[in-house]
């Protein structure tokens, strides 16, 4: 062999070696730029350092407002500051002061770590400015701001925010509580009593009453129990002023029909406006003296029923004895509440607690009534029961047009007796006449027990005879009891 030819190489291969060196070549020098990249990268994070501490605010000039208390008067935010690159963690403390006290004695927030704000509301800024700066109402007072951020390093390090300042004029405040007092209220004159208006949730000086008030005066109290200050008619009946001294004007409102009202009160326009609403004054009525059920225990006084229909009438239906009733609208033990009182037999009143009238209804004869007082109209119906028979084992069949009356006892109008000719057939007790048979009936328990069926119910439980002939039935509609004999 040529020693010459020892390390001839092809061209062919040489010129496929130099390509693949100089891809090497290139993908070592791609790697090489891709890690001193990313490694310069990483070093540039590790040396970035936060700003410096500063403050800020959401405003600069406030005007507070009282309907505004439950919201946002004013937000101090800040930035992080810097640890200056040594990992610990930073405190911070924001501090607010009087304009000019160079925070000799300021208020103190401690924020702990990782907080960035603090927020105060209408009320709470308020509140500081004129119980403790001693800021007048309507007039601009002048505060400073700033944020202490200690380093928790060993020793300790704190920076200070540059100083921010913010305008704020604070107002008067108004009550903060209502109530309505007067004789056209359920409670009268009595102040310790007087009744709490309710704040619109919206705007905490608008204040809502919503319910009955009868025919006389009223006036609004800021504290319970207390005479002044008050808020009392001022230039119509749409407008309120305020009263402080005994000396001052003091003119109530009035009402002259009584019923449900709904009453706005806006303390900051001093102006208010009282709606009549479409319901009855009272949503419950009682019954009370010697002629009902629980005599004159007031605490324990009869409930009527309210319509479902119409919220206006009430209703009992029941025994009744001889003797004297009317109608309180609670069951307060003091007496000293309104109720409905005689004005005829057919018509009432609303007698005002604490007045001197007390004209009440008198029950001649113990029976079974229905008493229906009608809120509205003012009327008031009182019906004894009577008791009919229908059915064909009577003399008139099933013709409730001709239904038999029986008759009532001469002392106690809850037992009503029959005597006479029965045929064999059924019978039952309706309460009146009427042809469509949507009445009261008292029906059979067994024969010698009854109940009330209620008008328009589907059960329809009737008593036999038997064996034809005279008979003599009695009904006790109070014992709800029935005797059932022949006569031989």
């Amino acid at each position: 062999m040529n020693k010459n030819n020892i390390f001839r190489i092809p061209v062919q291969r040489l010129k496929v070696l130099k390509y693949a060196v100089s891809r090497v070549s290139f993908i070592a020098l791609t790697g090489m730029m891709i890690f001193f990249i990313s490694c310069q990268k990483e070093e540039s994070n590790d040396i970035q350092l936060a700003g410096e501490l500063t403050l800020s605010s959401t405003s600069a000039d406030i005007s507070l407002l009282q309907k505004n208390d439950a919201k946002v008067a004013v937000a101090f935010n800040w930035t992080t500051g810097t640890n200056n690159g040594t990992g610990a963690s930073i405190s911070y403390v924001l501090q607010v002061d009087k304009a000019g006290n160079n925070f000799s004695n300021p208020h103190t927030f401690e924020m702990g770590k990782a907080v960035y704000t603090k927020s105060f509301l209408v009320s709470q800024l308020n509140s500081s400015l004129l119980q403790e700066y001693g800021a007048i109402a309507g007039v601009t007072f002048n505060m400073e701001a700033r944020v202490v951020a200690t380093i928790n390093t060993t020793p300790q390090t704190q920076q200070i925010s540059p100083v921010v300042s913010i305008k704020v004029t604070p107002y008067e405040p108004v009550s903060k509580k209502l109530y309505i007092f007067g004789d056209a209220t359920p409670n009268g004159w009595d102040a310790s009593k007087a009744i709490e208006l309710t704040p619109d949730g919206g705007d905490p000086t608008v204040f809502v009453y919503k319910g009955a008030l009868s025919s006389g005066q009223y006036k609004f109290l800021t504290t319970s129990g207390q005479l002044l200050p008050s808020y009392n008619r001022g230039s119509d009946d749409n407008h309120i002023i305020y009263r402080t001294t005994e000396s001052q004007p003091d003119d109530k409102f009035s009402i002259i029909e009584a019923a449900v009202y709904k009453i706005t009160v806006r303390l900051l326009d001093l102006t208010v406006t009282a709606v009549k609403l479409d319901q009855p004054p009272y949503d419950n009525i009682y019954m009370v003296g010697d002629a009902t059920p629980n005599g004159w225990d007031i605490s324990n006084a009869t409930e009527l029923i309210q319509d479902e229909d119409n919220p206006y009438i009430f209703t009992y239906t029941g025994v009744m004895k001889a003797g004297d009733y009317k109608f309180p609208v609670n069951r307060n033990g003091n007496w000293g509440q309104d109720m409905y009182m005689k004005l005829s037999d057919s018509t009432m009143y609303l007698h005002h607690g604490g007045a001197s009238d007390d004209n009440k209804w008198s029950i001649a004869k113990k029976g079974h009534y229905t008493i229906t007082l009608n809120l509205m109209e003012n009327t008031i119906s009182i019906v004894r029961t009577k008791l009919f028979m229908v059915g064909s084992a009577t003399p008139i069949g099933w013709s409730i047009d001709k239904a038999i009356e029986m008759t009532e006892d001469a002392t106690n109008g809850c037992i009503f007796t029959y005597n006479g000719p029965m045929e064999s057939g059924e019978f039952k007790f309706p309460v009146n006449r009427n042809t469509d048979w949507g009445q009261d009936m008292y029906m059979r328990v067994d024969d010698t027990h009854m109940y009330r069926h209620v008008g328009g119910a589907s059960d329809d439980n009737k008593w036999n005879i038997t064996v034809a002939g005279n008979y003599t039935i009695t009904a006790n509609i109070e014992t709800l009891m029935i005797s059932i004999s022949s006569k031989k």
